[in-house]
Parts: structure tokens; C-alpha cells; sequence
């Protein structure tokens, strides 16, 4: 199956195209909006894999938590892929993704991301000898919070986990703020293959808290 990955839930993201392997990978960690580089980025892909946006059978994307406004690019990119190409979308959480490119770790992992306003989301997972496993639930947590739940080592990665001060985290080196393009296809591909999908009309992000729009829409509300 062809897949297009597209990841916006962070400022790094990007796109990747997979089919038995990976294909092609786009990443750019910079401070350009994903709204002027996403298709760029999606068109360069398809171009030099000597692919054409009708050779793509289904479409992986991360879900959040992350950037509001980096998700809503993504899916709203990959909802109109979907609806004009009609093919199938996977949606993938952002901190799956994250735990997915550390298999085999015996130790757990804890991907952490910046959810500012001195929050971070963050999960744990661990390897069950099949995947990584979930074992917390998605979290909008203070990191001092979080530091306080380690109990045992556990490999801390994203652009949260530096906040994370505890004698358990064990950091890795170099940081990336969050997924691979490459592992959101490739747990994409998965899903997509177990017909585990979701219609384009359907698609939304996992929001652990309301967005600053939302904020002042209820204090006016409130006024």
C-alpha cells in the first residue's frame, strides 16, 4: 500500500511516502509555519519518488496532542487529500508516534511535548515484545507533576523533556521535538491495513485542553 505520512503536531513535522519501505522523508526543524511548507513538501515527495498524488491508496497522519495550529494544517490538508482522492485516513496520536521510534527499549519511554502555559502532554509506554504499549493515559500536565510520577528510569524524548527534572529521566541525545514523518506512516500503514480508519469528515485532532480561541470565546460568553 502507498502511503502519504503527514506530522504537524509539532514545529519540526514533515511528510513521508511508504509503500513496503520508506520511500521518501521530509523534516525541517525551523520556525516556518506548516501552512507555507507542507505542500511544497508533499509535491517535492511525489516528484522525485516519481509518484503522482493518484498513486496514493491511503493517508497516515499524527492527531495531537500538540500545536493547535499546526493541527489543524495537517488535517485540513489531509481531509481534502482524502475527500478528492477518496482513500482511507489513519489517524495516529502524536505520542504513539513518538514512543514507536524507540522499540525494544527495555526501559520505558515518556514522550513529553511542550503544551506551554508551563504544561507538557506526555504518556508512558513500554515494549510488551509486539509494540509499544500504553500504559498512562494522554496527559496536559505540569512537568513537576510529571518528575513526580517517574519512579523507575525511563527514557524521556521530545521537546518537553528537558523540563523534566527527576533522577529517573534518562534523556536522548540528539533531542527532536517529536515524531518522524517515517513512524507515523509506518503505524499508519498498520492501521490502515487492519481497515482500523477514519472518514475525512470525522477527522479531528485530540485536544487535552481548550484552545486559547476557545479560552476567549468562553470569557465572552461569560462578559
Amino acid at each position: 500500500m502507498r502511503v502519504l505520512a503527514v506530522e504537524t503536531s509539532t514545529l519540526s513535522g514533515g511528510a513521508a511516502l511508504l509503500d513496503e519501505r520508506v520511500v521518501g522523508e521530509y523534516m525541517l526543524d525551523v520556525r516556518v509555519t506548516h501552512s507555507e511548507r507542507l505542500m511544497t513538501a508533499i509535491d517535492q515527495l511525489l516528484g522525485d519518488a516519481g509518484w503522482t498524488v493518484r498513486d496514493l491508496e491511503g493517508i497516515a497522519v499524527t492527531v495531537g496532542p500538540g500545536s493547535f495550529t499546526g493541527l489543524r494544517v495537517g488535517l485540513s490538508t489531509v481531509k481534502g487529500l482524502a475527500l478528492a482522492l477518496a482513500i482511507p485516513v489513519a489517524a495516529v496520536p502524536t505520542l504513539d508516534a513518538m514512543a514507536a521510534m524507540l522499540p525494544y527499549a527495555a526501559l520505558p519511554v515518556c514522550p513529553v511535548l511542550d503544551a506551554r502555559k508551563r504544561e507538557v502532554y506526555a504518556s508512558l509506554y513500554r515494549w510488551d515484545g509486539l509494540g509499544m504499549r500504553r500504559q498512562w493515559d494522554y496527559l496536559a500536565i505540569a512537568p513537576d507533576d510529571l518528575a513526580r510520577r517517574l519512579d523507575e528510569p525511563v527514557i524521556v524524548v521530545g521537546d518537553g523533556a528537558h523540563a523534566i527534572d527527576s533522577p529517573w529521566a534518562r534523556r536522548v541525545e540528539p533531542p527532536r521535538r517529536g515524531p518522524t514523518p517515517a513512524v507515523v506512516g509506518a503505524l499508519g500503514r498498520t492501521r490502515l491495513a487492519l481497515g482500523d480508519t477514519v472518514a475525512a469528515a470525522d477527522l479531528v485532532p485530540i485536544y487535552l485542553r481548550p484552545s486559547e480561541a476557545e479560552l476567549k470565546r468562553r470569557g465572552a460568553a461569560v462578559r
